[in-house]
């Protein structure tokens, strides 16, 4: 029994027309991916006339498909005695010395552009053989060789062009990119599109400040030069560095007159999706779900997109929707799971997000970093003691992970919001590495809730020290030194923030209504509807003050304060209260209010908010600074351990 096999070379040959020359024969079989056959041909075909500058770029291409470094210097060594080297085309020599570079054979791509001769060589042949190098170098991450070449380049006097700045840029310490800027400036190669990209694209790498150049880049190229992957770019770069108000303003106008009908793609909305989970911006998210459904209906098998869906979700309140995609996933990745056990987490249900990693594992897909700081941030948010315990332990063992700062500060958190401050103390001694502000952080944070002073001045002599302009940990300690009536120690840690200039961050809460979003600050008295806030804000503190039982004389003081709004602004009201209250009165019975507070909700607050949840039968979802609080009937989702 024989077995059906792929057309040979030689039937190739033979059923090609005979007009065809065999040379051609070779290239057509490279273009079409037939590699091996197109060698074979080269080995056993009629060599008349013989090998020439067309054919043997070809097999070297294959060559290099094949990884066979040998069989890309033995053409070389046929193309070196047919006296095409070193004085090639452009077109062999480019394909020699990309197929060294890619295989790794960089010694041998350097000893082919020194033996080239300067002086006869076409122009346009050298800056193709400096590219090609370049390039190679760029690719085996050495920047170093990248940057020695580019000088050598520019001291031959070889002009260079779009296609280096495109493979320098990738490799260019960041330091050095301005300077590469201005070359590309006055070389007159910084507004071509494709290496106005590059630049925005390298900028991003450089944080915050990187973001801004980039920025700056954009806005100087044309209007009509700004194509698809320049919007990509650019959003990317402020989505990436945690600027996701100037990503969806990016977004706005891209979508509008300024993006001149370009339309975004899954790049772009994975970007926007992104923004719009740092942001908490659900209207924003959910137009553009509608548009992925309308414009990209075939976008379940594009993992990134419907993960940045499910992050998108999670992180603004609708888990069953994020628990739904994820579901109707056809392939899943580490980072899809990563994404809704960190949501589960967020909300509190650590029990799920605990059963989601158990499942991960059992179908065959092994945790990261990452994925470990979801699970043990999970047990902490919900007081699952012994199995973050549990997982931290086995970290090493059962999953070859090597427990990193994040994992830590997650452990210290858990063992802090648990009460054991001491245990906490010790792990941060045992710990391989110094610990960093977050590890501190993490227990004056738990410092905090159990009002141990003590500790609390420890870790906030380490925090203060590593993080000195950080204002929320002088808030922390004063708050601290506040519930124990320690008002020396208020006034120390006052002094302090005075003497370095430091002001405490305004509490902000703000609702999405109607496609607008109302924000609030602490004691604002700024909104259309103020007075209308503040007066139900103050019969719901009276209802929840008499519902409670509290002393007549307490509620007589909720009453002075009612009849106070039309005289006087009021102080002592927190964001959340008036966001609250801005939902109240103006979305319906039946719906949700979804608010996002860029601060820890204080105990007062979220007191209150559980009572008001049942005089007022509605459901109030705050998410803050850590986590989710579902406020209804009473209760609260955090099971008051937050």
């Amino acid at each position: 029994m024989t077995m059906a096999t792929e057309p040979s070379a030689a039937a190739f040959a033979g059923a090609a027309n005979s007009t065809e020359p065999w040379s051609a024969q070779v290239r057509s079989l490279t273009r079409l991916g037939r590699h091996r056959e197109a060698l074979d041909l080269l080995r056993h075909g009629d060599p008349s006339p013989p090998p020439h500058a067309l054919v043997l770029p070809a097999s070297i291409i294959s060559c290099a498909a094949l990884s066979l470094p040998s069989g890309v210097a033995q053409i070389h060594s046929l193309a070196a005695k047919r006296g095409l080297l070193p004085a090639a085309d452009a077109y062999l020599l480019s394909a020699l010395l990309t197929s060294y570079s890619r295989l790794g054979r960089l010694p041998l791509a350097h000893q082919l552009l020194d033996e080239m001769p300067l002086a006869s060589t076409p122009h346009n042949t050298l800056r193709t053989a400096f590219n090609s190098v370049i390039s190679g170098s760029a690719l085996h991450a050495l920047p170093a060789a990248c940057f020695a070449l580019f000088h050598r380049m520019r001291a031959a006097s070889v002009r260079f062009d779009a296609v280096t700045l495109l493979a320098l840029l990738p490799a260019a310490p960041l330091s050095v990119v301005p300077q590469v800027h201005a070359l590309a400036a006055r070389a007159g190669l910084a507004a071509e599109t494709s290496v106005a990209n590059c630049f925005i694209s390298t900028y991003a790498r450089g944080g915050a400040a990187g973001a801004a150049l980039a920025r700056r880049v954009f806005d100087e190229m044309p209007a009509a030069s700004r194509d698809l992957v320049s919007w990509n770019a650019v959003l990317s770069a402020h989505a990436q560095n945690g600027l996701a108000v100037d990503a969806l303003e990016l977004y706005r106008r891209m979508c509008g007159p300024d993006g001149g009908g370009v339309e975004p793609d899954a790049v772009t909305i994975v970007g926007v999706l992104s923004s719009c989970a740092h942001l908490g911006a659900r209207g924003v998210g959910l137009d553009v779900e509608r548009y992925v459904r309308e414009r990209l209906p075939g976008f379940r098998p594009n993992v990134q997109l419907c993960n940045a869906l499910i992050n998108f979700h999670a992180r603004c309140g609708s888990l069953p929707r994020a628990q739904q995609l994820f579901d109707e996933m056809p392939r899943k990745s580490i980072v899809s799971w990563t994404a809704l056990i960190t949501g589960y987490g967020m909300h509190g249900h650590g029990d799920v997000a605990v059963s989601l990693f158990e499942r991960m594992v059992s179908e065959g897909i092994r945790p990261d970093n990452i994925a470990m700081v979801g699970l043990l941030s999970a047990c902490s948010h919900a007081g699952m003691y012994d199995e973050g315990r549990r997982y931290f332990s086995t970290m090493e063992s059962a999953y070859k992970l090597q427990p990193t700062l994040e994992h830590y500060t997650c452990m210290v958190d858990l063992l802090g919001r648990a009460g054991r401050l001491e245990e906490a103390r010790e792990l941060i001694s045992s710990m391989p590495m110094p610990a960093d502000g977050a590890v501190w952080g993490a227990l004056l944070g738990a410092c905090k809730i159990h009002k141990n002073v003590e500790v609390g001045e420890e870790a906030f002599e380490h925090v203060i020290e590593l993080e000195p302009s950080n204002v929320g940990y002088y808030v922390l300690m004063a708050n601290i030194y506040t519930d124990t009536g320690q008002l020396d120690g208020v006034a120390k840690v006052r002094t302090m923030m005075r003497e370095r200039g430091l002001k405490k961050e305004p509490g902000c809460s703000y609702v999405e209504h109607k496609g607008r979003v109302h924000l609030f600050m602490a004691d604002d008295h700024s909104h259309p509807q103020a007075r209308r806030i503040y007066e139900l804000v103050i019969r719901l503190e009276q209802m929840v003050k008499e519902n409670s039982g509290v002393r007549e004389s307490e509620v007589a003081v909720a009453k002075a304060r009612m009849e106070m709004v039309a005289t006087q602004q009021l102080v002592g009201f927190h964001s959340e209260k008036l966001a609250v209250a801005f939902g109240l009165l103006n979305t319906e019975a039946s719906s949700e209010i979804v608010v996002i507070k860029n601060l820890r909700v204080c105990g007062d607050c979220h007191s209150f908010l559980k009572a008001v949840s049942t005089i007022t039968n509605r459901v109030f979802l705050v998410r803050d600074a850590s986590r989710f609080h579902r406020f209804e009937g009473g209760v609260c989702s955090c099971k008051d351990y937050w």
